[in-house]
């Protein structure tokens, strides 16, 4: 999942949003230099990320990119959820979506100490050019891919990519009601899970 994703389903909790954040960006034995909290983040990020690499709904949803796009089809529906989660922010929480992003970036602010260099350097593009906000339009999906497109090694066609959201929404939208929903309720319980097994309530 992205990144405001990521963000909801934090359930509202400071440290854990900051581990969930930085997540990609602590590798191997780094997990040990953070406290607690934001470890119990980091693991909650990875199972989602998980969760959401093998769920029959997404996969279906990434046949539809996967001729055009291959391997990069996962970056793209991690976006376009983004995208759809914004759309239908009011289904999901009570807060208003401007309200949950500047809270987010309240909560990243206040504990950026704890960011690794790379994050670090990224987050201050995502703050600047409020990366949160921008995933819900369309024009910002296609901005989003193709500054993707421009990083990696191979051709990715990412930067077309927003075409076929344009053609397929409403069969993406399926697709994220059913999915998100497990995802909700998954990462929840497994949330409960990982402070348990640290002895943490």
């Amino acid at each position: 999942m992205n990144f405001l994703a990521h963000a909801y389903l934090s359930f509202r909790q400071e440290k854990i949003l900051v581990g969930n954040f930085i997540a990609d960006f602590v590798k191997g034995r780094q997990i040990n230099d953070f406290p607690i909290e934001i470890r119990m983040g980091i693991f909650l990020h990875r199972e989602i990320d998980t969760f959401t690499d093998t769920h029959p709904l997404v996969k279906a949803g990434q046949t539809f990119l996967r001729p055009e796009c291959g391997h990069y089809a996962s970056v793209i529906t991690d976006i376009f959820f983004d995208y759809l989660l914004i759309k239908h922010w009011k289904n999901f929480s009570d807060i208003s979506l401007e309200d949950f992003i500047q809270k987010t970036y309240d909560t990243l602010d206040k504990n950026s100490d704890w960011f690794p260099e790379r994050f670090s350097a990224m987050y201050y593009w995502m703050r600047k050019d409020n990366w949160l906000y921008n995933y819900g339009s369309i024009r910002g999906v296609q901005q989003t891919l193709t500054g993707m497109s421009k990083r990696t090694r191979f051709e990715s066609k990412m930067e077309n990519a927003h075409l076929m959201l344009l053609e397929k929404e409403a069969e993406f939208e399926v697709i994220f009601f059913t999915f998100f929903r497990d995802l909700e309720t998954f990462a929840l319980e497994k949330l409960k899970e990982i402070k348990k097994a640290h002895d943490f309530d």
